[in-house]
């Protein structure tokens, strides 16, 4: 079969200075896969390479298409929504007109698909439709996530790229959104490509994992065996 999402070979670059060597991991469709590391270790960078926010080489396939060097709107229409971490909310706009604005290139026409899918986040994230007019920059931290994710959701993504959802957030808000993100993984069938600090968390969460260390693919395979491993456990989880 196929992978969904396939990267081999990648490098990525800020400015002169090297962040990536030549990492390479697969995600299956509909499946879920984390990729774990201490800070520095290239998560991120790996995340923004796959939507072309930094300078890219190597090999970076979605649904068969090749999207190195493509521009990041292109990337997003093509089904993949990034949900960065710190949220990236627009602050002084409301929470209807971060959910709008998401929808914004699909044009007018599709006015009636996009309250369908507001229904759909309110389903999801009841606690933002009783937000609606507040001020995003006025949410808690955890409201904020909700936000993000709901935001990536109104662009209708085939793959969501998720930054440290977890970050800042009190464990009982941490434990409802990544209950959430189980819910859209298995009923709106959206793929997701995880980079999480909460090892725990992710590789429960997860079905694949890769471990990175200094730009580099150092273990991977399916989060029970990961997750049992000596090293990942005193390094990552701590026993």
């Amino acid at each position: 079969m196929t992978a969904f999402l396939e990267v081999s070979g990648l490098k990525a670059f800020y400015g002169q200075t090297q962040a990536l060597y030549d990492v390479g991991f697969a995600l299956e469709k509909g499946g879920i896969t984390t990729l774990l590391g201490a800070n520095g270790a290239g998560k991120t960078t790996t995340l923004r390479a796959i939507c072309n926010m930094v300078r890219a080489e190597g090999r970076i396939s979605f649904d068969g298409q090749p999207i190195v060097g493509r521009p990041t709107e292109s990337v997003v229409r093509l089904g993949v929504a990034h949900v960065p971490e710190g949220r990236g909310t627009f602050t002084t706009m409301t929470v209807d007109e971060n959910l709008r604005i998401a929808a914004y290139t699909r044009g007018r026409s599709a006015k009636a698909d996009v309250q369908q899918d507001l229904d759909m986040v309110f389903e999801y994230f009841p606690r933002l439709k009783e937000r609606m007019q507040q001020q995003a920059g006025t949410l808690s931290g955890g409201e904020q996530q909700m936000l993000a994710v709901s935001r990536a959701l109104m662009l209708r993504p085939r793959l969501m790229l998720l930054d440290e959802p977890s970050f800042g957030l009190a464990p009982l808000i941490v434990q409802e959104i990544f209950r959430i993100l189980r819910r859209i993984n298995e009923e709106s069938k959206v793929s997701m490509l995880l980079v999480e600090q909460n090892a725990a968390l992710a590789l429960d969460l997860a079905d694949h994992a890769y471990v990175l260390e200094t730009g580099r693919v150092v273990m991977a395979g399916p989060s029970a065996d990961v997750k049992n491993d000596e090293n990942v456990r005193k390094s990552y989880l701590g026993y």
